[in-house]
């Protein structure tokens, strides 16, 4: 490096552990080994006068090594006295493009030496900054090496000009020399004598641990009118740089954790925090090293805490039901249809009927010495015929072995039976709505629905609205013409009342003229209906039939469920099955039930409908 440089000493040592946990590892800046960076006074970037000169630097085993060449500005001249006299005794670098592995700092680049008053503890360390610099990078890190020897930094004087140099000043200042040696001029050096800059031993303790020690407040009472108003523009520098500076951002690099994490910034507001937490609690270094942890981010959420990503550290989300939940329609009529039918032990269904309403049928009165005659009616027989009905699903056996939080095979069969019964308890209120060529429709001639099984049995009762009336008036209307109709029902006891939700809503909803509900619950409507129970269906929203080219809409169906008889022969009730199929490694379930099913009584059913275009 030569000898003309002004003085030398370590800008970092390795393997030092920081503060913050982390660790500059050895040859993190070898890339910076014979590199020229900026001579700084204390990082401050606000003025070219704050450029002291340039700095060699050397990658050593134990660091990094600084010759250091001092420029010949007023304020470079003020740096070479004090650093002669030991008044400043640490370096200070800046670095960015940090990569590290944990703690540990692997690589980096310094842009910059600085003289500083003191480090920030007794070793060196690693402290984010998040404003921008000079060089254009958003972040970067000040790595300070407190001197804990006057051989960390020394003067060197090899050149003999520069020497010459020095003795003229001890001869210009010899007349104040009252230890024989050189004092500083006041008026010379303008506020060089500020308390600041007094050197002792007891001061230089203070200096090296005044970031522990001193409170704010002391420090700005060392300030003079000048001094406070430098200090106000480095801030709002800082700040203008820190809202106004654009750069390429840093990346931070974890062999855990491979992607990049969008950086934080230091806002004014921050800054301002910081100097009123210092005030109130009386240390700026508490105050900085909790605003540093709490910072802005990209997205202006405040994160409070010094841990990235700690949300990996949250607990894994944990299910509220081991078994997943079916998404269905209202299934508690299914249950009434199923429960509610006859059920026989034979499948093929014969019904056989005399119908006596005829004036055949009817008794006669008896004239002495006339023939009597022979009672005559005809009978109506009908069969019914099985048919088998079905659901298949099939799992991996790899599915089932990896499912280990619930039992999925049973839950599976589960769905299997639940969608089953739905299927046969929609098929005898209204069919499966399939096409009669579609060849999974369930056939309505082997299960007969109430809805559209012949009139001997369901009796058809279509309803007329006034034109222009309202769902009120329709629900009034409808209630008037089920209680009139209930004379046609020749059912067994007392039917049920199957609907939707539309049509019980709109009943319970009429309001006399003082506006109160007439039917305030369905237990009311009920007894008005004379009916034992109201079910609304789901499946019967927007059913329709074709009839003499009219569409109808199903508004309800009147019928006691035990008139409807549903058989099956031995073996041929719900059954389910399963098989293991070797070649595809699969298990396959089947849950099947052969059945027939229609009314057996005739007249046991009514039927409201109305026009669609009136629904």
């Amino acid at each position: 490096m030569g000898a003309t440089y002004d003085f030398a000493g370590w800008a970092t040592k390795n393997n030092i552990k920081c503060s913050d946990g982390r660790t500059i590892m050895k040859d993190a800046f070898k890339d910076n080994d014979g590199a020229k960076v900026p001579l700084i006074w204390n990082h401050m970037h606000d003025s070219a006068e704050n450029v002291l000169g340039h700095a060699l630097l050397e990658n050593r085993d134990e660091g990094v090594y600084a010759y250091c060449y001092l420029n010949d500005s007023d304020n470079a001249e003020l740096a070479r006295r004090l650093v002669k006299h030991g008044d400043i005794k640490a370096l200070s670098i800046y670095a960015n493009k940090l990569k590290q592995h944990g703690g540990d700092v692997l690589h980096g680049a310094i842009r910059e030496v600085s003289l500083v008053l003191a480090g920030a503890n007794d070793g060196a360390y690693i402290d984010t900054v998040l404003t921008h610099s000079i060089y254009g990078d958003e972040n970067g890190a000040y790595i300070y090496n407190d001197a804990t020897s006057e051989n960390d930094i020394e003067l060197s004087h090899s050149d003999e000009e520069y020497d010459e140099d020095y003795e003229e000043y001890d001869e210009e200042y010899e007349e104040y020399d009252e230890d024989d040696e050189p004092l500083y001029d006041p008026e010379d050096e303008g506020d060089y004598e500020d308390e600041e800059f007094e050197h002792s031993d007891d001061d230089d303790n203070a200096l090296e641990h005044s970031e522990s020690d001193r409170t704010v407040g002391d420090v700005l009472k060392t300030f003079n009118d000048e001094q406070k108003l430098v200090m106000e523009a480095i801030v709002g520098q800082a700040v203008e740089e820190a809202l106004n500076g654009k750069g390429e951002k840093e990346m931070k690099h974890n062999v855990f954790d491979q992607d990049t994490h969008e950086e934080a910034f230091l806002s004014h507001n921050d800054i301002e925090a910081i100097f009123a937490d210092a005030k109130q609690n009386g240390s700026l270094k508490e105050a900085a090293e909790y605003f540093m942890h709490s910072v802005t981010n990209d997205d202006n959420t405040v994160q409070e805490y010094g841990i990235a990503n700690i949300d990996y550290l949250f607990p894994d989300y944990k299910k509220v039901n081991n078994e997943p939940d079916f998404i269905s329609r209202e299934m508690d009529w299914v249950k009434i249809v199923i429960n509610g039918v006859h059920h026989t032990p034979f499948s093929r269904i014969k019904s056989v009927h005399a119908d006596i309403t005829m004036d055949e049928a009817r008794a006669k009165g008896y004239i002495k010495g006339n023939e009597k005659k022979e009672e005559v009616f005809s009978l109506l027989r009908r069969t019914t015929d099985p048919q088998t009905v079905y659901k298949k699903q099939k799992l991996d056996r790899d599915d089932i072995i990896d499912i280990t939080d619930f039992n999925v095979v049973a839950w599976i069969k589960a769905e299997m039976r639940l969608m089953l019964d739905e299927e046969i308890a929609r098929a005898i209120l209204v069919g499966d709505g399939r096409l009669p060529d579609d060849p999974d429709k369930i056939n309505e001639t082997h299960v007969r629905p109430i809805y559209k099984d012949a009139d001997l049995y369901s009796v058809k009762k279509k309803v007329t609205f006034a034109a222009g009336a309202s769902d009120e008036d329709k629900a009034k209307a409808l209630i008037k013409f089920i209680k009139k109709a209930r004379k046609d029902y020749k059912g067994s006891g007392n039917p049920t009342l199957f609907t939707t939700e539309d049509v019980l809503t709109d009943m319970l909803l009429i309001e006399d003229t003082t506006g109160r509900l007439i039917y305030d619950s369905v237990d009311k409507l009920k007894t008005a209906l004379r009916v034992k129970d109201i079910v609304p269906v789901p499946v019967m929203e927007g059913v329709t039939r074709e009839v003499d080219s009219e569409e109808l809409q199903l508004l309800g169906l009147f019928v006691n469920l035990q008139d409807y008889n549903v058989g099956a022969d031995k073996g041929g009730e719900v059954n389910m099955f399963d098989d293991f199929d070797i070649d595809f490694n699969q298990y396959k379930y089947l849950i099947e039930t052969r059945i027939s099913g229609a009314l057996t009584k005739p007249f046991s059913a009514l039927v409201f409908e109305c026009a669609k275009a009136q629904g």
